[in-house]
C-alpha cells in the first residue's frame, strides 16, 4: 500500500522479478506486454540516436537507459492527452509512452523541415500540442514554477485535469524548485512533482548536492505528502502515479514523487561518460545488473508471458525500422532556412521587419550570385 514518507521504496516487483510479499498486480497480460513493448522502445530509441549523434547528424542527446521503467511507469500512470506534463530533457520516455509519434520526436532532435517547431528548439528539447506536452527547456527547474502556474489555474477553473511535472534530482537544490512547489502547496494545487532520481546530476552525486536523507522528505518542508517508488518496477510507478494523480482529481493538492532509478548512460553528450571518473564502473555496472526491463521481463516469465529470443529481436528490428524510417523522412524534408526567422509571429509583418526580410533576401541572392 502506497504511504507517505516511508523509509523504504515502494514497490511491487523485487529485483529478481518476484512478486513482493503481500504484493497483487491486477495488469492484463495485453497490459504486460504493451508496458514491456513501450520500455524496450525507449532503450532502443537511445541506442539509434546516440548513432545519429556520433554521425554527427543531430548534436545533442541525453540518454535516458536504465529508466525506462520510471518513465513510461509515469506515461502509462498519467491520462495521456488529458493531463498536462511540464518536463525535462530527459524524457523523450515519457513522450514516447503518451503517445508522440517516433517521426515527431525524431524530425526535432534533426531540426527538420517536418519538426512542428520546425528546427527553432534546442536539438532534444520537443513538445506536443496535441499529447499536452510543453517543451522542456535546458535551464534546470525553471519548469516547476510554470507547471505550478498552470495546476492553480486547473484548481480555479475546476477542471478534472492535473499536471505532472518532472525534473532530476539536482533541480531540488535550485531556487526555481523551492518557489514552485512552494507556490503550488500554498494554493493546494493539483500538482504532482516527479523526482527522476538517478543519482547523478552530471557529475555530482546526489549525496554532494543535498543533506536531505531523501528528496521526498522535503515535501514536509512544504507541508505535502512526500511519496517514495522504486523507479525501476515499471508496476509500482504506475500505480504510485495513477493513486496520486487519481486522489488529485479528487480533490486533494500537490504531492511530491521521488522515482529511485539510476542514469546507466551519459548525462549527455557533453558528458562521455566512460572517460569520466567521478563515478565507478562497478557502480554503473551494478546498477545495469538491475535492468528494469529483465525485471519485467522475469515476472512475465512467471506468469506464463516469457519474452522470446526471437520476440525479443524481431520486436527490436520493428522498432529500428521506424526510427530508420523516420529518420530517412526528417533528412528528406530538408532543414529550415533563413526565411523561418520572419514567421509564424505576426499575422500582418511588420514594416521594419518587412524591410529586413527584402535586406537579407538581396543578400542571399546576391551570395547565390557570387557562387555561380
Amino acid at each position: 500500500m502506497l504511504e507517505a514518507f516511508p523509509a523504504e521504496p515502494y514497490r511491487l516487483l523485487a529485483e529478481d522479478g518476484t512478486l513482493m510479499s503481500g504484493a497483487s498486480v491486477t495488469r492484463s497480460p495485453a497490459q504486460l506486454r504493451e508496458l514491456w513493448q513501450d520500455m524496450t522502445t525507449v532503450r532502443e530509441f537511445d541506442r539509434k540516436l546516440i548513432t545519429l549523434l556520433r554521425q554527427g547528424r543531430t548534436t545533442f542527446y541525453a540518454q535516458a537507459s536504465g529508466m525506462e521503467a520510471t518513465q513510461i511507469g509515469i506515461a502509462r500512470g498519467i491520462r495521456a492527452g488529458h493531463d498536462w506534463i511540464w518536463g525535462y530533457y530527459r524524457d523523450h520516455g515519457i513522450a514516447l509512452g503518451i503517445g508522440v509519434p517516433i517521426e515527431e520526436l525524431v524530425a526535432q532532435m534533426l531540426g527538420a523541415n517536418t519538426d512542428p517547431n520546425r528546427g527553432r528548439q534546442m536539438p532534444h528539447h520537443p513538445g506536443s500540442r496535441s499529447r499536452r506536452f510543453v517543451s522542456s527547456s535546458s535551464s534546470i527547474a525553471n519548469q516547476v514554477p510554470p507547471a505550478a502556474g498552470m495546476a492553480m489555474a486547473q484548481r480555479y477553473l475546476g477542471t478534472d485535469e492535473v499536471t505532472i511535472c518532472t525534473f532530476g534530482d539536482g533541480a531540488t537544490s535550485e531556487g526555481d524548485w523551492h518557489a514552485g512547489v512552494n507556490m503550488a502547496a500554498v494554493n493546494d494545487a493539483p500538482c504532482l512533482f516527479i523526482c527522476e532520481n538517478n543519482q547523478w546530476a552530471i557529475s555530482t552525486a546526489v549525496h554532494h548536492q543535498t543533506r536531505s536523507e531523501s528528496i521526498h522528505i522535503k515535501a514536509r518542508a512544504y507541508g505535502i505528502p512526500g511519496y517514495y517508488v522504486d523507479g525501476n518496477d515499471v508496476l509500482a510507478v504506475q500505480e504510485a502515479v495513477s493513486t496520486l494523480t487519481d486522489q488529485m482529481r479528487a480533490g486533494g493538492g500537490p504531492v511530491l514523487l521521488e522515482c529511485l532509478t539510476y542514469r546507466v548512460g551519459s548525462h549527455s553528450n557533453a558528458d562521455a561518460d566512460a572517460e569520466k571518473t567521478y563515478r565507478s564502473r562497478d557502480e554503473v555496472k551494478s546498477w545495469t545488473g538491475r535492468d528494469p526491463i529483465v525485471r519485467l521481463e522475469r515476472f512475465m516469465a512467471s506468469q506464463g508471458l516469457e519474452i522470446g529470443a526471437e520476440e525479443r529481436a524481431a520486436e527490436v528490428t520493428r522498432i529500428h525500422s521506424l526510427i530508420d524510417s523516420a529518420v530517412q523522412k526528417a533528412e528528406e524534408s530538408g532543414q529550415p532556412d533563413w526565411r523561418i526567422m520572419f514567421e509564424d509571429v505576426y499575422g500582418d509583418l511588420p514594416v521594419h521587419l518587412r524591410w529586413q526580410y527584402d535586406h537579407l533576401r538581396a543578400e542571399q541572392l546576391a551570395g547565390q550570385e557570387g557562387t555561380r
